[in-house]
């Protein structure tokens, strides 16, 4: 799904602020084709690529009590991953929770999200899917955003989400759960660890907040910063980024686009400009090469 700072996102961002000169400082640049990108971790940038950690928990008859505002949660260590992979992704379907969270349970996942709902943690919703099909996805309730972020069940450098953002929008969030796995896997396999994720709403709001304080002629720099570039006069964000730790010790990430058949020849252009890699639900990865290929465009395709 694009979710891009267009030119009508900047000048929301800067409102009065159009006075504000960018810092002094060379933009990076980065190869256009290149699928991740790896850097020596700066001397100076606490918290900016720290690793999710979560805190040591004392289990007694396979549960943990988690306190919020003075009630108490009563979870097992199943239960606290499961909220825990919510909070990052915010909607995940309950199939794919069942296939990589359970190993293919459905039944052991069911218990587990029947006690998130009973405690008022996670609740679920029904949303028509990709091929018109029903399809049940879950997400956190605000409470269980909070029991999260009180009991530091994740670092703090990692976004929590709670809610549906709305029904297009649930259904590609879950997408980009399966997406994750499939990244994940590939990225596993090569020998990276201690993987974080970043979705394009922290993204966003990150860049929001810079070109609110340095004003938009910082656009590219502030692009760089964050491992991204200027394409035409909008900064792409890619859905799903992936921060890990590379089997040599670099820092690594890689940048992922869910596309999807409402995009057209031009944006998904942009998102190869951007450098980002692509996936495509299945069935559709054929539309796509047909558009780019009309640009004389042939990336890598996978697919879901």
């Amino acid at each position: 799904m694009s979710r891009d700072l267009s030119p009508q996102d900047l000048e929301h961002a800067l409102g009065n602020l159009a006075d504000l000169r960018p810092i002094n400082r060379e933009p990076r640049e980065r190869d256009p084709g290149q699928r991740t990108a790896t850097s020596r971790r700066p001397a100076q940038a606490p918290g900016r690529f720290s690793r999710d950690r979560p805190v040591q928990m004392r289990f007694e008859g396979g549960r943990a009590l988690l306190s919020r505002q003075g009630s108490t949660y009563v979870l097992s260590e199943s239960e606290i991953s499961t909220i825990i992979e919510l909070g990052k992704f915010r909607v995940i379907s309950r199939h794919d929770l069942a296939q990589y969270g359970y190993g293919g349970k459905q039944q052991v996942a069911d218990r587990d999200l029947e006690n998130l709902i009973r405690q008022g943690v996670a609740r679920w919703g029904a949303f028509e899917g990709p091929e018109a099909c029903p399809r049940e996805l879950w997400t956190l309730t605000k409470t269980g955003r909070e029991l999260i972020r009180t009991n530091d069940l994740v670092s703090r450098s990692q976004a929590v989400y709670d809610g549906f953002a709305g029904a297009r929008e649930a259904n590609h969030d879950a997408d980009l759960y399966r997406l994750y796995q499939n990244e994940a896997a590939r990225i596993r396999q090569q020998g990276g660890r201690n993987l974080r994720v970043i979705l394009d709403y922290e993204l966003k709001a990150k860049i929001r907040r810079e070109i609110a304080r340095l004003g938009a002629a910082a656009r590219p720099e502030i692009a760089a910063w964050h491992g991204l570039r200027v394409v035409g006069h909008k900064i792409p964000v890619p859905d799903l980024r992936i921060e890990y730790d590379a089997r040599d010790g670099e820092l690594a990430r890689v940048d992922l686009e869910l596309v999807t058949r409402h995009y057209g020849g031009r944006n998904a252009a942009d998102k190869v400009r951007a450098g980002f890699s692509l996936y495509t639900r299945h069935g559709e990865a054929g539309r796509l090469r047909r558009l780019l290929g009309a640009r004389g465009m042939t990336p890598e395709i996978l697919s879901l």
